[in-house]
């Protein structure tokens, strides 16, 4: 406690990190109260329909997602899926058209480029979900919870979502730029943490009601989420280190020969973004049923909407496994790696420099990644197998990858930076007498 106490005081002591995290609180303040301003034209007191709706699955977690928006008609109701959809557009026509490849290769110029376009791509969506999230609202809500109605309504309050949603993503942006952490994922684990103690009370009183037993089984509950959840931070962390053995290592002006290296790949390189990403697809669905009224579309939406349902699940777990390749392979380039340690000199015993040890990095990612890429999809649908054991839905939620990998995720990354903002300042202290003048503790960016 007494270190918890003299850490937090340093950190108040860093101007720039104590700026950045103020920066970032206010930011995500401001999404939590624009979470509850309801759209112009509904009575907030007639939102029940909606609200038990959204208490269970997938428009529950979709309104988990977005931290309570969905169910309160808020005009932050999308939240920022629909930005989260157009980068996974955006990122898989970075493999197939030659155009987004070559702004890849443009640097600076070319990453401002693309995040033109899925700004614009994001607003093409949400012209899309608005209006089936408003047609949602009409079956669930009866006709006196409208003051405004007709066209005007609908006109009306399309613009208001699309711009609420095009809000968020700006928050999220700043708090990346002035902030700390990432403001996407920080604004999604904002949403989630919020409805915890919703969940968290929904199923305390269940298990009350229940004859015998209930509170025996609320804490056998909690003790399997503890175990999940240290399962998950080593499926976050876990790395498998390949033995790379250096001709020499310069330091300084010294030379070491016979200087044994590792490379660290991880068994679970992409993180957190193949559970955002199958999230995001599997919402497609439920704004398509929107717009049609056909039973064979009634149909199909349904069967993809039953959260404890095997298509569900199965689709969203070969979802899952699938991005995680994919988002492997954006993140970690094997032919690259093999031409940088060819450059310092180094290499894998008794495999070649060059072409060779490119092909032999990218065969061991592909082992490693396939376990890591199947558990994490079992973690993802793991709610489903809580909700058949009679786990609240709510409370379920937080037993899978759709929360608690996020959750694991972005904290370890939020307190990574924190933790580099605090030793680049000890090293400044180390520098002098004094720190070097002009430093102020800054952390490494986050993309």
């Amino acid at each position: 406690m007494k270190k918890l106490f003299e850490t937090l005081k340093n950190i108040y002591k860093i101007e720039d990190l104590r700026s950045r995290l103020t920066v970032t609180l206010l930011f995500l303040v401001v999404y939590r109260l624009g979470s509850f301003v309801s759209l112009p034209g509904i009575d907030p007191a007639q939102l029940g329909a909606l609200k038990a709706q959204t208490s269970s699955g997938l428009l529950g977690l979709l309104n988990m997602f977005s931290g309570g928006a969905f169910s309160h008609a808020s005009i932050f109701a999308l939240g920022i899926m629909p930005y989260i959809s157009a980068s996974i557009v955006i990122q898989l026509m970075g493999i197939a058209v030659p155009y987004f490849q070559k702004l890849q290769k443009e640097g600076e110029s070319g990453r401002n480029k693309i995040n033109q376009i899925t700004r614009y791509l994001t607003v093409g969506i949400l012209l899309f979900q608005a209006p089936a999230y408003l047609t949602n609202l009409h079956y669930q809500l009866p006709e006196t919870a409208f003051a405004i109605k007709g066209a005007a309504f609908t006109i009306a309050s399309t613009i208001i979502l699309t711009s609420g949603s095009m809000f968020v993503m700006w928050l999220g942006e700043r708090i990346t730029d002035k902030g700390i952490g990432n403001g996407i994922s920080l604004i999604i684990m904002i949403g989630i943490i919020a409805r915890l103690p919703f969940a968290l009370f929904a199923e305390f009183i269940n298990r009350l009601e229940e004859q015998g037993g209930g509170l025996v089984a609320f804490l056998v509950e909690f003790v399997f989420l503890f175990l999940v959840f240290m399962v998950t931070i080593l499926l976050v962390q876990g790395t498998r280190k390949v033995p790379v053995q250096y001709a020499k290592r310069i330091v300084g002006n010294r030379q070491y020969g016979g200087v044994r290296q590792y490379i660290p790949l991880k068994v679970n390189a992409a993180g957190v973004m193949p559970i955002i990403f199958a999230q995001a697809i599997m919402f497609v669905p439920m704004s398509i049923a929107g717009f049609s009224g056909s039973d064979a579309m009634s149909g199909f939406v349904s069967a993809f909407s039953d959260y404890t349902g095997f298509w569900y699940n199965f689709t969203q777990f070969m979802l899952v496994i699938i991005f995680t390749y994919f988002y492997t392979a954006i993140t970690i380039n094997p032919v690259q790696m093999a031409e940088d340690m060819k450059k310092n000199g180094g290499f894998i015993p008794g495999v070649k420099p060059g072409k060779r040890t490119a092909e032999y990095l990218d065969t061991i990612m592909s082992r490693i990644t396939l376990p890591g890429s199947i558990f994490l999809g079992l973690v993802t649908i793991l709610p489903a197998f809580a909700m058949m054991a009679g786990v609240n839905s709510q409370f379920a939620h937080f037993y899978g990858g759709t929360s608690l990998l996020i959750l694991v995720g972005v904290i370890l990354d939020t307190l990574q930076q924190i933790e580099s903002h605090l030793l680049m300042r000890h090293y400044d202290g180390l520098m002098k007498g004094g720190r070097i003048k002009g430093r102020t503790g800054g952390g490494p960016s986050v993309i």
